[in-house]
């Protein structure tokens, strides 16, 4: 693997590792950075999909260390409630995954072939940001119900799998999706990202096994491919970590509508950039 080449696994990794979080489309701006940097003329198509979704391991791995105490039901320093509720709280998670399971696993291959592009981009990214401003509106009249992820309702958890299954559309932001859709129900905002990341493990490791599992079947992976996927995932997971840090005190003192417009602006740019050729 040449420097250049390196160079650009780097930055998938961080990008990747910020915008898988952040309310702002991580495949969105997967998809920019690809056009940007021309990809498609080193990678094959088969390795560049298992790539971008077999990324999030190392975003997913961050996740996991930095609420291991909050996920692992086995504590010894847990009491025999704490770890019941540890356990619901998982059978809350992956009922809320099953929705996006069965339609993930129905209309993947159809979703990238006619979503999977900057312009189904574009116009996500501008519509979410919109109804992120105007949720946030709306909050400043609100008091949330939920003010702990335990202390979720299994119906709750199943309407925000529901609402999760919005972002098989590429540009929607699955973080994005599942918090505005908490929010809506009564969940602050804490709840609601924790909750995101924690619907983010089985729903990111299915997809990453899935998209695995196809590549193998019918190709093999050189070893600058792998250099480059493994280079990827490390930084991905380094970034990620930051960037929960960030999120979860930036929201403890303010409200999303700065994502929202970050969007918008981005969706306009972007819709900008495809009329005019440049993309």
């Amino acid at each position: 693997m040449d420097f250049i080449e390196a160079l650009k696994a780097i930055l998938f990794g961080i990008i990747e590792g910020i915008t898988e979080w952040l309310p702002v489309s991580s495949t969105g701006h997967m998809i920019i950075l690809e056009k940007l940097l021309n990809v498609s003329g080193t990678y094959n198509d088969e390795f560049w999909q298992f790539f971008l979704v077999a990324i999030q391991l190392g975003a997913i791995i961050a996740v996991i260390i930095m609420f291991f105490n909050k996920l692992w039901p086995f504590g010894k320093s847990k009491t025999v409630e704490e770890k019941k509720l540890t356990w619901h709280m998982w059978f809350k998670v992956l009922l809320a995954c099953l929705p996006a399971a069965v339609v993930g696993l129905l209309f993947d291959d159809w979703i990238e072939a006619h979503l999977n592009n900057a312009w189904t981009v574009s116009i996500t990214l501008i519509i979410y940001g919109i109804l992120f401003i105007a949720l946030e509106i709306w909050n400043k009249r609100r008091t949330f119900k939920i003010c702990d992820v335990k202390s979720m309702t299994y119906r709750t958890a199943l309407i925000i799998g529901m609402i999760q299954l919005l972002a098989i559309i590429p540009g929607t932001s699955r973080s994005g999706v599942t918090i505005l859709g908490a929010m809506l129900i009564g969940c602050d905002r804490t709840v609601s990202a924790e909750f995101s990341f924690f619907l983010s493990i089985p729903v990111m490791v299915g997809a990453s096994l899935l998209k695995g599992v196809k590549f193998f079947m019918n190709n093999s992976i050189t070893l600058d491919q792998g250099l480059f996927l493994g280079i990827g995932m490390v930084v991905a997971f380094i970034v990620s970590v930051l960037v929960i840090k960030l999120l979860m005190s930036f929201i403890k003192k303010h409200d999303f509508k700065p994502f929202g417009y970050y969007r918008i602006v981005l969706g306009i740019l972007l819709i900008i950039l495809l009329s005019t050729g440049v993309l």
